[in-house]
């Protein structure tokens, strides 16, 4: 039974009128909302459609949902990928907890992987000559021994271990210190600093005719990355000369920083293209010449930097740096065109700097620069194998300055000759993508089978 069965017909009557009068103003609400939202949206920005505007972030999951569909594929997973195991441990049981029955055979239920290193010990290799003496006719016999494949001459250390110590000290640019008590943790190996010191020596002296090659072909490179850093020997302030290809890597250690260091190193007759800073050492180089505009972008952004209110300067940086981008931009197939272009390019920017030449202005620094080394600045657009950038060279000397924060330096002339000649060789392994003890190793058993042939012979002609 319901509240309406006990109303009266009258009472059903003015029940049902209230409710039509309700629902007349209730449409009429409506109909003043809707009107009232068409109105509002029309206000909005791209006319009320669903596009939401860019400052508009979206909700977590719209964001999940987009990161999903804009993740490029990757080409491989990066996941742990299971190694070759080089020993195997299978776990069992071998009776039923249950019932005691002894159990056989079953299946790889999962599998756990660790990487370990192994407990390693020094190997004291001794060789035993026998001598023997034949019992019919007297003769006594002692069989010849070659070790050129393990040992250098009459050295205590083998090739590998060498080799090793080099790595550490030239690569990973590990103290002697360090590697002393690497050795002696690590192998139970317990060498002294000055035995250290002999080996690296020894590697040095063995790798002085590849170190002539690179030098030869350095001077026969037809562009060449040339800069210089700080070095001590002994306390004393010296440098370190870096002189760099794609594929070579050579040092050389001076006192001084006069370009004739260059020179010496170069030689008299290179005709290629020097890359170096605006450094006036490397002019006296009667060559070609590219100056690094990667330095001269960080000269370009401290005036920026020095004159933040003044709006001159900033467009004139902009003006000088727009360019070079279009100069880096520049391709051509043709010689002629290069060479043309070349001189477009150093006649725009000597455009810009002119107004500046003398002039009590912040640009009339580097505005002079550019007159001064104008010649030196695109050479690049003609040459395509110029690049337009030292960063070759300030990679190269990179490893050199780490050194030099670690260690100070070296503390004599054979030690910064040894420092030279060992940079020069692991870092030319280096780039070419070759694996430095190995190529190490295989340098001191070569120069020691050429040695022991050498004397071979030397003995041979002696007894005849």
């Amino acid at each position: 039974m319901t509240d309406a069965d006990g109303l009266s017909r009258a009472e059903l009557i003015a029940i049902i009128v209230e409710l039509r009068r309700t629902n007349g103003v209730l449409a009429e609400r409506v109909e003043f909302l809707e009107a009232e939202v068409e109105r509002l949206r029309s206000q909005l920005p791209c006319g009320g459609s669903k596009v939401v505007p860019e400052w508009v972030k979206p909700n977590r999951k719209e964001r999940r949902e987009q990161e999903r569909s804009e993740r490029k594929k990757r080409k491989q997973s990066f996941v742990r990928r299971r190694q070759i195991p080089t020993e195997v441990h299978e776990h069992a049981i071998e009776q039923c907890p249950k019932c005691g029955r002894k159990l056989c055979g079953g299946w790889v239920h999962r599998t756990r992987q660790y990487v370990e290193i192994p407990e390693l010990a020094v190997r004291i290799v001794e060789h035993r000559i026998i001598r023997r003496k034949c019992g019919v006719c007297g003769t006594q016999c002692m069989p010849k021994v070659d070790l050129s494949t393990e040992v250098l001459g009459k050295a205590r250390v083998g090739v590998r271990l060498m080799s090793f110590i080099a790595y550490l000290h030239t690569v990973c640019r590990v103290p002697l210190r360090t590697i002393k008590g690497h050795l002696k943790v690590m192998y139970g190996l317990d060498l002294g600093l000055g035995e250290l010191c002999q080996i690296l020596h020894a590697v040095s002296e063995v790798a002085k005719p590849e170190y002539a090659v690179l030098l030869e072909e350095i001077r026969g490179s037809p562009v060449v990355n040339a800069d210089e850093t700080g070095w001590r020997e002994d306390g004393i302030n010296g440098y370190i000369w870096s002189f760099s290809t794609p594929k070579l890597r050579y040092f050389v250690y001076r006192q001084s920083r006069s370009g004739q260091v260059a020179k010496e190193v170069l030689g008299e007759l290179f005709d290629g293209v020097v890359v170096s800073d605006f450094y006036c050492g490397y002019s006296v180089l009667l060559t070609r010449h590219q100056r690094c505009w990667a330095h001269f972008y960080r000269d370009l952004k401290k005036l920026v930097e020095a004159n933040p209110s003044d709006a001159v300067v900033g467009q004139w940086v902009d003006r000088v740096m727009s360019i070079h981008k279009q100069a880096k931009e520049f391709s051509s197939d043709d010689k002629r065109v290069r060479v043309r272009q070349r001189e477009l390019f150093e006649e725009a920017v000597l455009e810009v700097a002119r107004p500046y030449f003398k002039s009590d202005k912040p640009q009339r620094i580097l505005a002079e620069r550019i007159e001064k080394f104008l010649p030196e600045l695109f050479v690049f657009v003609e040459d395509p194998r110029v690049p337009s950038e030292n960063n070759a060279a300030e990679r190269a000397v990179r490893p050199a300055v780490i050194a030099r924060k670690i260690s100070g330096g070296t503390r004599s002339a054979k030690g910064s000759d040894t420092k030279a000649v060992l940079m020069s060789l692991f870092g030319t392994w280096l780039v070419r993508g070759q694996d430095t003890m190995r190529m190490c190793r295989q340098m001191l058993i070569s120069a020691n089978r050429i040695t022991c042939q050498v004397t071979d012979k030397a003995i041979l002609s002696h007894v005849a």
